[in-house]
């Protein structure tokens, strides 16, 4: 397999941007199992695994851009990917934190709210289309901790992140 194919395989994150319709939702659906292999790790673990990805995620998408002549296209989804696994930090796995933090992440992805809007107009590149996704992760994580640390809503942990 060539190296453009694996580009194109980890850029789409094995081929879920390829959906016919709404390849980030579906990308970041994808991510779930990620989730739950990170936390695996440890909470350490987890940031260390997410960093790591974040960074081989940027490498991808700029040389998928590169590829294909065109920045951020829809069928990139790995930058959905790293958002959701920052979304999930240090929440606990739970049906109400996964379906809270879904939600939350897609709408922050799609509307775009100041500052991601503004993230998503000025970076370019595999850079750009990363970070506009970990500002939405970010922030969909700050509320989502809210939520767990002052209401029952979220649930509780049942897999230690330590």
């Amino acid at each position: 397999m060539s190296w453009q194919r694996i580009n194109e395989l980890l850029a789409t994150f094995f081929y879920l941007g390829r959906a016919p319709a709404m390849p980030g939702t579906v990308g970041t659906l994808g991510a779930i199992p990620l989730v739950f292999l990170f936390s695996l790790f440890g909470l350490y673990g987890y940031m260390g695994a997410v960093f790591v990805f974040a960074l081989i995620a940027i490498y991808v998408a700029e040389q998928y851009e590169q590829a294909v002549q065109n920045h951020d296209p829809k069928e990139i989804v790995i930058d959905e990917v790293v958002g959701f696994l920052i979304t999930m930090f240090w929440l606990p796995l739970t049906w109400q934190a996964f379906l809270a933090g879904f939600v939350l992440f897609r709408v922050l992805d799609i509307i775009k709210p100041f500052p991601i809007s503004a993230i998503d107009r000025r970076a370019k590149g595999g850079f750009g289309t990363v970070t506009d996704d970990i500002v939405a992760g970010v922030i969909a994580n700050l509320v989502l901790q809210f939520v767990y640390t002052q209401t029952h809503w979220l649930g509780a942990q049942w897999m230690h992140l330590t």
